[in-house]
């Protein structure tokens, strides 16, 4: 727009009257000039009101128009879909308040004529405020006023409606069909497409409501008014009962395999079935349910979604009653983007506040989110919703009117179809590896009972991890500590039923086995660091009977050169069978004998109770005494300590470990008793809770009136624990009765952190998700039997599955008596367990080694010097572990996930990537067949000859150790003479060992610290050296130093299929030896430094 000098002209009276300019002149003005904003505006608004017909100056003079600045496009519900109808908007002028009332701005505007001659630069209006009387005035108020008026009222009316569209949809008058026929009529030419359902904000009050469990606690009570609401709940909703008829057709629609059971309770029957809504139908496939759920069983219905960029909210309200007593009328389902390959769906009463665990702490805050792997996929129109991978759109998450979605107070059910049937994980469990899906129920509630198919055991996992016919892996976890089974079926689908909390899921994507474990402890805690001597082997049994019988077994198998590290004594040691005491007659000198211990450079370890004596003398027994001042025991209904029994002669009482004061307790505790024992390590024990008495000692539990009971609760909840009323800090025991020796766990682990000053090694039999961020785990009592050694090793590889690495099973077993030919095999066996100690009752024969002598002894030794030769591969990988999550021994499958023939292998496992162990697990057999998969050749540990590659091959216990090509192993041979422990072997020179892959290349790594020592990886404390073997040449990397390592005394290169004529180290040539038979090039005699890169290069 050209610009035309300004040219000031004086207004005659500046004080009453404002200056009326054109829109060019103001734009013009210099910045000094006064004048008021309003003369901008109003001329703005006079133009826009009066000259819209006309065309802009700015459009004329070639500028962009701002013409449409005053249309505005809408859509008629009446009209076509893309129809614009254009109106004028008014713009509201900026009120002045001065000494003269001013009028309406267009009452006030007059245009002003123009002559021919006139230029277009000069004023176009004028503006006068003549003089008027007060029935003017008032008429002019009149004016200004009445718009406001009718704003007002639209505002009222707006209000009013909105009142009654929310109340019409909160009253159910109003749903998915009201908001379809308005879309339809506005949509008309889109009638098959599905419209998403309008947002609907329902308010909810805030309400605190615990569960009933029978008057199970005096702190649930239910609220009356949410009685009285639910007795019109079926009238408010408007739901309608099938008729016979649909019902007959629906149910006819259901195949066998898609049986979801509708009458889990025991003795179902048709009446019963169809007064929930269901189907009864016999059926020929054994077992399928005879009462099952249509599809879809409408228990809620859709009322609102809403998504942002960290997750989506879905709102459900109930639809059917599924006759369970306390339904959730109202239902949040939370979907949490946790990160590109994590989604939390947690399900919960919209409308009270409900249980969830206090551990594992989960810290959910919604990661970068770069590009999500997944989504969520909502129909309003069914019951339920989908997860979907991205990638292939595979669906690995189905809810979606599969079984009945129940949410009750003490049952909450979910069901959903499984893209894949294999699926590992669900314990604790003694069974199979891969999970049978063949109607299959399992119970997870803790609970002291030897190992048995068939039982819940001392664990809760509800974590799976699936596995697809590509080898792509996903997982699902549910965070939840109260009893409940899980159901497998060939449909392939899972159901999860609980009797309380909330439905607390994660989904993990992978896409590999190990990123789903990974991912798995990013959220329940990475595994502990553990000292490096706790890798080496421990020695126990129940009721040695006295100190000296202690120090004799221990002797006799050192002098017998057995690899021994670490000593334990069971409860025999305490004073009465009471925590934080020993007996000073039978045990007398104990402290000395630890302290002897320490100097030989071995270890010591005791066992802990979780509950104490309450029935000593006040002022003789410490942890009762001071428990009670600090107000730490779990309490019973009359808030007074709750008594059962247990080991102690009398009476037990148990620390409430969710109490606040609990660790600070805890601690004293500990700390006290090592000031008189410096004990180096805990075993808690006992601590699912386990209780002599089912209940208390002095009376009776309250009824348990549960509206489902979890098939392997036979003699109900409290059988052989507490009350389930009980009281703890966080809730009732009924909720927290599975996450307690977690609980136990963390303040145990944090108070020997605390007194020694050095890495807690704590080893707990009960177990829940998060234990492995604090503890490891033993199998618990398992018999002495063939079977039980076998089952030992999926138990192992399930708890790598759960982020428990440090996991072993009593060696030899430990009820009964075992055989000179078990032994020897499961001495083969467990000395490569993660956690590798031989222990047993009371009630059996010694079986250490040396007291079995003979072939048992040549074994355990030959075994044990080969798992302390492989020890630093060990703690590389729990340092991997603690950092990354990644697995120590590991199913065959986590390193061949497409290979279908080593899927439901669980006879043979892997220590890292590469180390595989294949023990003879059969009676009478002196061999063993072994799958040796992949492209890549494997090689005998024992003598780096080859053994085979991609096949199945017989083998003996001279081989049960095999290397996979590609794998660089750091080693360390332990002294071929006197005693063996760790911290002799540990100062003594490494070995590397080359085994080429197929490509003739090889990897491999090294991390070291001084192994006991907390935080030396955040201090860097450590070094970190990596190897690489590839044409030919063998060279070193060092990624850190920061703590010392052990030279290099010998290197060895195997599968070298061609004569060696020269090998140079740092371009030196070095003698070395190759044997034709076996193909493997030795370099020996070496002291190589590994602080400073290395290279070996091979001529042929």
């Amino acid at each position: 727009m050209p610009k035309i000098p300004y040219k000031a002209e004086k207004c005659q009276d500046d004080d009453e009257d404002y200056e009326i300019v054109s829109f060019e002149d103001f734009c013009d003005k210099s910045p000094g000039a006064n004048t008021d904003l309003l003369t901008l505006n109003d001329n703005i608004n006079y133009r826009l009101y009066y000259e819209s017909d006309k065309s802009s100056n700015f459009a004329e003079g070639g500028e962009p128009s701002t013409r449409d600045v005053g249309m505005h496009t809408e859509t008629s519900l009446n009209g076509p879909k893309n129809a614009s109808y254009k109106r004028k908007l008014s713009f509201a002028p900026f009120g002045r308040s001065d000494k003269t009332s001013r009028g309406h701005l267009f009452s006030s505007v007059i245009p002003k004529p123009r002559n021919e001659g006139d230029s277009s630069r000069e004023h176009r209006y004028e503006r006068f405020s003549p003089r008027r009387g007060w029935p003017g005035r008032a008429w002019e108020q009149l004016v200004t006023l009445f718009p406001i008026m009718v704003a007002a009222g639209l505002l009222c009316a707006l209000c009013v409606a909105a009142w009654w569209a929310v109340g019409g949809a909160l009253g159910g008058r109003w749903g998915d069909d009201h908001y379809r026929r308005l879309w339809e009529r506005a949509h008309p030419e889109d009638l098959v497409k599905k419209p998403l359902s309008p947002v609907i904000e329902k308010v909810i009050p805030t309400e605190n409501r615990y569960h009933d469990h029978n008057n199970l606690s005096t702190k649930n009570k239910i609220n009356t008014t949410d009685v009285s609401r639910k007795k019109d709940y079926d009238k408010k909703s408007g739901y309608v009962e099938r008729t016979v008829e649909v019902l007959r057709e629906m149910c006819a629609n259901v195949s066998d395999n898609m049986r979801f059971d509708c009458h889990p309770q025991e003795n179902a029957s048709e009446d019963e079935c169809v007064k929930r809504g269901c189907c009864w139908r016999s059926t020929a496939t054994a077992g399928a349910p005879l009462c099952y759920y249509p599809a879809p069983y409408d228990t809620y219905r859709f009322v609102n979604s809403t998504e942002n960029r960290h997750g989506l909210l879905l709102q459900l309200a109930r639809g059917r009653d599924a006759r369970y007593p306390r339904q959730f009328d109202a239902v949040r389902v939370d979907f949490v983007y946790v990160s590109d390959l994590v989604l939390q769906i947690k399900i919960t009463d919209a409308e009270n506040r409900r249980y969830e665990p206090p551990y594992p702490e989960i810290p959910i805050v919604s990661g970068p989110i770069s590009k999500l792997k997944y989504r969520v996929e909502i129909d309003s129109s069914a019951v339920g919703f989908k997860v979907i991978r991205n990638e292939d759109n595979v669906t690995i998450v189905n809810t979606q009117n599969v079984g009945g979605l129940i949410l009750s107070d003490q049952f909450l059910q979910m069901s959903s179809l499984l893209p894949i049937d294999r699926v590992y994980g669900l314990g604790e469990r003694q069974a199979p590896l891969l999970n049978d899906l063949n109607w299959k129920t399992f119970t997870l509630f803790n609970q002291d009972m030897p190992p048995t198919e068939n039982a819940n055991l001392y664990g809760t996992h509800p974590f799976y991890l699936a596995l697809e016919k590509d080898g792509k892996s996903h997982g699902m976890a549910l965070i939840n500590t109260n009893a409940m089974d899980i159901v497998l079926q060939p449909t392939p689908a899972i159901t999860y039923r609980t009797l309380g909390g909330i439905l607390n899921f994660f989904v993990l994507l992978g896409p590999s086995p190990q990123d789903v474990v990974a991912q798995y402890t990013s959220l329940v805690g990475r595994p502990f660091l553990p000292p490096y001597w706790s890798l080496g082997f421990h020695l126990c049994k129940y009721d040695y009977g006295s100190l000296n019988v202690t120090r004799d077994v221990m002797q006799r198998n050192r002098d017998a050169g057995v690899p021994l590290d670490v000593q334990w004594n069971d409860l025999d040691y305490m004073s009465r069978g009471n925590d934080f005491t020993y007996d000073k007659d039978k045990f007398a000198g104990l402290p000395e004998f630890v302290d002897q211990l320490h100097e030989q450079g071995m270890h010591y370890v005791i066992l802990v109770d979780p509950g104490v004596s309450a029935s000593e003398k006040p002022g003789e027994y410490p942890p009762f005494d001071r428990g009670l001042e600090m107000d730490i025991f779990i309490k019973n209904s009359t808030d007074q300590p709750f008594i059962g029994k247990v080991w102690n002669p009398v009476s037990t009482a148990w620390p409430d470990f969710t109490h606040p004061n609990s660790s600070a307790y805890w601690r004293e505790m500990f700390t006290n008793f090592h000031k008189i024992v410096k004990y180096d390590g805990a075993w808690i024990d006992m601590n699912e809770p386990s209780n002599f008495v089912s209940g208390s000692l002095h009376g009776a539990c309250a009824p348990e009136r549960l509206p489902y009971r979890p098939a392997g609760v036979r003699e109900g909840l409290r059988h052989k624990t507490l009350c389930m009323e009980a009281r703890h800090h966080a809730a009732a025991h009924y909720d927290v009765h599975s996450a307690h020796a977690l609980c136990e766990a963390v303040a145990t682990h944090t108070a020997m952190q605390e007194i020694r000053g050095k890495r807690p090694f704590v080893i707990s039999r009960g177990s829940s998700p998060g234990l492995g961020r604090v503890s490891g785990h033993w199998s618990g009592d398992v018999y002495s039997r063939w079977h039980d050694m076998r089952i030992s090793i999926p138990a192992l590889l399930s708890f790598s599955l759960f982020g428990v690495p440090m996991m072993g099973t009593d060696i030899c077993g430990f009820i009964g008596d075992t055989t000179p030919e078990l032994c020897k095999r499961w001495m083969q066996l467990g000395a490569f367990y993660p956690f590798s100690r031989n222990h047993n009752s009371n009630e059996a024969k010694p079986q250490d080694p040396a007291h079995l002598g003979g072939a048992v002894l040549r074994a355990s030794v030959a075994a044990l010097r080969l798992r302390y030769r492989l020890l630093p591969v060990y703690y590389t990988l729990f340092v991997r572990a603690h950092l990354r999550g990644d697995t120590v021994a590991r199913p065959l499958f986590f390193e061949f996930p497409s290979d279908a023939n080593v899927h439901a292998i669980d006879e043979q496992f892997l220590i890292g990537s590469h180390v595989m162990i294949t023990a003879i697990l059969h009676e009478g057999a002196n061999s063993t067949k072994a799958l040796f998969p992949g492209k890549d050749p494997w090689y005998s540990l024992r003598d780096g000859s080859f053994l085979a590659k991609d096949e199945l091959k017989e083998v003996t216990d001279a081989d049960m150790v095999s290397v996979r090509g590609g794998a660089i192993l750091p080693l360390q041979d332990p002294p071929s003479k006197g005693p063996v422990n760790t911290a002799l072997t540990r100062s003594r020179p490494m070995q590397l060992l080359v085994a080429p892959d197929a490509n003739g290349h090889a990897v491999g790594e090294l991390y070291w610290d001084d192994g006991d020592s907390i935080n030396t990886y955040e201090e860097k404390k450590y070094s970190h050296i990596e190897f690489s073997f590839q044409n030919n040449e063998l060279n070193s990397t060092v990624q850190w130093w920061g703590y010392g390592v052990p030279s290099v005394n010998s290197i060895s290169v195997l599968g070298q299929t061609k004569s060696i004529k020269s090998v140079t180290i740092n371009n030196v040539q070095t003698e070395f030896t190759y044997d034709t038979k076996i193909q493997v090039l030795t370099i020996p005699n070496l002291n190589i430094a590994l602080d400073k890169p290395i290279s070996v290069k091979l001529t042929y």
